[in-house]
This record gives C-alpha cells, structure tokens and sequence, in this order.
C-alpha cells in the first residue's frame, strides 16, 4: 500500500482521533536560504506538536524509527508547510517540495548552522534500535521552493502558532549577501520582511510608534498633564517639541547600547516615568507655571521616557534589518502623529469642559487631582518592584568609561541647544519690543 494510502488510513483510526495534548512551549529553529533559482528552508520542530499522527511506539514509549519515517513527510507537510506562507516579491510561492525527512534526538544541536543541519537532515537516519522517547523526538525537514531569483525580496508569515501554547520560532535568514538575519518571534507575528527595504522598515516603524503612543497609558496621561494649563497650539508647540527631542535623544542611544542594562535599570525608568505623571499633576495644582518652565520640565522629563520607549522596542528592532536610525525615527514619527491626535481630540473636549461644566481654576485641580492619585499609586507599586534589585556601582572599565564620556558629549551639545534657544529668545522678543515701539511711536 503506498504511503499516500496509509497515512488517511492511519488518521481514522480510533486511536489517532484522540488528540494528544497540546504541547505548552514549542521552539521551532528554521533557516531560509535562496540560492539560485531555489529557496531552502530547513526547519526543526518538537514531534510531539504534530498532534494528529499517532507515530508507532515500541517497548516503553521509544519511538519506532522504522515505522514512523513513513509518516515524517506527511506530518511535514500537515504541520509545517501548510502552515507557513512564503513571498517573492510579494507574490506568494506555491506549496515547498519536502526533500528530506528524519527524526532527530534531543540531544542533537546540528542547528547551530546552516550547513551543519542541511547535512544532518540529508545525512542518514538514525537507527531503529535507537532508544529515543517519542514525545521527546525533533522533526527536521528539509523544504524546496522554485523561484525567480536568489536576489528577490523575500517575506514570510510562519503561522506555527497552532503547533503549541507559546510556541516561539527562531528564525535566520541566510541571502546571497552573507548578511546574517535573526528574529526571534512569538506565535503568530504576521508578515515577516526577511531583509526589509528602507521604506518598508519606515512604514512598520511608524505604526508601531503610533500604536504604541496610544496604548501607552502613562504616556497619554504625561501628555494630558501638558495640556491641561495651555490649551493653544501655538502655546503646546515648544512643550511637545520639547518632549520628543528628549525622548528621540534617549531612544537612539538605547538602541545604540549607550544605557546601562543593568536589571535594575528599567525599573526604575518605569519608576521614574510615574513620579513625572505626579510631578505634574502636582504643577498643575499649584499653579502659576510657565510656557518656558513646562517646556523645560517636558524636555527634562521627555529623556526619561525615551528610555521607556526603548523597553517597547527591545523585540521589534529586529524587524529594522539594517536600516536601524531609519526604524528609530520613524518610530518618533509615529509617536508625533499618535500625540498630534490625541492633542485634537483633548483640546476641544477640555475647552468644552471648562466653558460648560465647571470653572478652568477647579477643572484644572480636580483633572490633575485624579491623575496625581493613578501616578501615585503607580509609582509605589513600581518603586516597590526596583526596591527588589539591589544596586551596585559598576565596575570601572574602559567601556564605562566610553560610556560616560559619551553621555557627557550629549549633555554638553543639549546645553548648548539650551544656550542657542535662549539667545535666539531673547532676540525675538528684543525684535518683537523694537517693533512694537515703532508702532508706538508712528503717527
């Protein structure tokens, strides 16, 4: 009977129509490479996650090699390929050739690279005397796909969500380039640029910093504190300026290894950001704050939450390739259009609610009063979680000292930003005085 036959015959069985139980961490390690008019793709997967073969076993559990290398291509294809959607150019391909199939044991670390696991998997099978537990087993499976061309722009959506609770797929990208691409991705991430253009890395970027402003709670509430007392755009233009230079400076430099990474460090950065929303909230209260002193306060503030930023895109700079400054300012690009939108949206409603509802004097407290009371509470929550990391001084080291010396540069090019805006203040306003005297003293 040939496998075609055997493998649906298997499947109605009575015992294979009880599913096992879905695995709870999946890893699976795949490598794509083009070369010529083919694209391998080699990928490794738990055996167990292919959850409607019942493979056949012999003694207590050891998987029957000889019996089970028949259903690996079947289960390849269920399980893998047919989960995985592959483009050139955006045209996507049609279904991979299965060229090779083995069962591999746990202990086995082939996948370190390419050409050690194309090897493998083409090499031959184990033994059928090898005692390996089957739900212990890997998968490895060599696909073929035809392309146009090695040089093509290439994307993947690898659906192998469904292969486990968390599954999570290591995936390398090897193109003629000898440019090395890695991601590391979580279920089910979409379209996966291998080796995105400029533009295409921009467009992500701009999204995501988009998204992100708005599903950025402490953000939005940092922002609602700077419009409360200056409900103008002309007036909000130099805060909102302020604070995203302050937070385009600190995002680079994350990006660019300059922070400390430190377990503590990102902690308190969240802690940091909650005292701001409190400080605030607090300025508002008081009262008598400036245009000049809230601008400074955002720029002040703005660094700190950069670093924040920083933490949302630890796990999406890999979808940056290598236009990395490219993806970071166009991830501020998205954070400006997400703060330009809520800034629409809040200052016609606060207009609204000061003209009809209540005074601006007692609006203003009982707003800044609510978001003082969310900051606090966040902040003791989160001064609680630093408290849990002990610091220590760093080790003085060359690269420590690199560090600081370059934090010190950046200090010392902001203060004559500082410096510049200052004199070119004050000239305006002595242009704006002449010019109002010569109006005063015309006929």
């Amino acid at each position: 009977m040939s496998r075609s036959l055997v493998t649906p015959f298997l499947l109605v069985l009575p015992f294979a129509a009880a599913a096992h139980d879905i695995p709870t961490d999946v890893t699976v390690q795949a490598f794509f490479r083009p070369e010529g008019s083919q694209l391998h793709l080699l990928v490794r997967a738990p055996l167990k996650a292919m959850r409607d073969f019942d493979f056949p076993k012999r003694g207590p559990g050891y998987l029957d090699l000889e019996r089970a290398n028949a259903l690996l291509p079947d289960a390849a294809t269920l399980w893998v390929s047919d989960a995985i959607e592959v483009y050139e150019n955006d045209v996507r391909l049609p279904k991979p050739r299965v060229v090779a199939t083995r069962a591999s044991l746990p202990s086995d670390r082939s996948f370190a690279s390419y050409e050690e696991a194309r090897a493998h998997v083409t090499g031959p099978v184990l033994p059928n005397e090898t005692e390996m537990v089957w739900d212990q087993a890997l998968l490895d499976i060599l696909f073929e796909y035809p392309i146009q061309s090695d040089r093509s722009d290439f994307s993947t959506h690898p659906g192998l969500a469904r292969l486990g609770l968390r599954v999570i797929t290591v995936l390398r990208f090897l193109p003629p380039t000898g440019i090395v691409r890695a991601f590391e991705l979580t279920g089910d991430p979409g379209l996966v640029r291998l080796d995105p253009r400029w533009h295409q890395a921009a467009l992500r970027f701009v999204n995501l910093g988009f998204l992100h402003i708005l599903e950025g709670t402490d953000h939005l509430l940092f922002l609602f504190c700077l419009v409360i007392p200056f409900r103008r755009f002309r007036a909000l233009v130099p805060v909102v300026t302020a604070f995203t230079v302050a937070h385009s400076i600190t995002l680079i430099a994350s990006a660019y290894n300059l922070a400390p990474d430190a377990l503590w460090f990102p902690p308190l950065i969240e802690t940091l950001i909650a005292i701001s929303i409190v400080y605030m909230a607090l300025e508002n209260i008081v009262g008598g704050t400036t245009v000049g002193r809230r601008w400074m306060m955002a720029f002040g503030f703005g660094l700190v939450h950069g670093f924040g930023f920083s933490f949302a895109l630890r796990q999406t700079l890999q979808f940056a390739g290598s236009h990395l400054l490219t993806s970071l300012l166009s991830f501020n690009i998205g954070v400006e259009l997400g703060q330009l939108l809520v800034l629409v949206a809040l200052i016609p409603l606060l207009e609204a609610l000061f003209r009809f509802a209540v005074a601006e004097r007692i609006g203003t407290i009982i707003l800044s009063a609510l978001v003082a009371h969310t900051g606090w509470h966040w902040m003791l929550e989160r001064a609680d979680k630093l408290s849990q990391f002990p610091f220590q001084w760093p080790a003085l080291t060359a690269a420590l000292l690199a560090n600081v010396m370059r934090w010190l540069m950046v200090l010392v090019f902001l203060a004559g930003l500082y410096w510049l805006f200052g004199v070119l203040k004050q000239k305006t306003e002595r242009a704006m005085e002449g010019k109002l005297r010569q109006r005063a003293g015309a006929p």
